[in-house]
């Protein structure tokens, strides 16, 4: 069994930062890449930014050049580091992992439970 726990959503005014952070834990044999995701209210989940085990990110052109998104595989945590933000990066937002479990080495597809951002203007 695995978990993905996320952290540090909240209320920010336009222009300001939050850092989101999820952490995996359970029979975890390796993962491969990892993410966000977010939905808005009325819209469909869009992807936010990835990151693989080894090799070049991944952003949504709405949110390059404002956020970061970084991992350790030591801890198995990707992180979200969100700077300018908009009225319109509100959503909530999900983690994503790919993950082979230890015991049975099936690869899965791994959700968070979702973590609120609202951008107020």
């Amino acid at each position: 069994q695995v978990q993905l726990a996320e952290s540090g959503g909240g209320l920010v005014q336009a222009g300001g930062s939050l850092r989101l952070s999820c952490a995996a834990s359970g029979s975890i044999f390796s993962i491969n890449a990892m993410g966000w995701f977010r939905q808005a209210p009325g819209k469909q989940r869009e992807l936010v930014a990835t990151i693989p085990s080894i090799g070049v990110t991944n952003y949504a052109d709405s949110v390059k050049g404002r956020f970061t998104i970084s991992r350790d595989n030591a801890k198995n945590t990707v992180s979200l580091q969100m700077n300018s933000l908009k009225p319109e990066d509100t959503a909530v937002y999900y983690c994503n992992a790919q993950i082979t479990e230890y015991s049975s080495r099936r690869y899965y597809d791994y959700w968070g439970q979702g973590t609120q951002v609202t951008v107020s203007s």
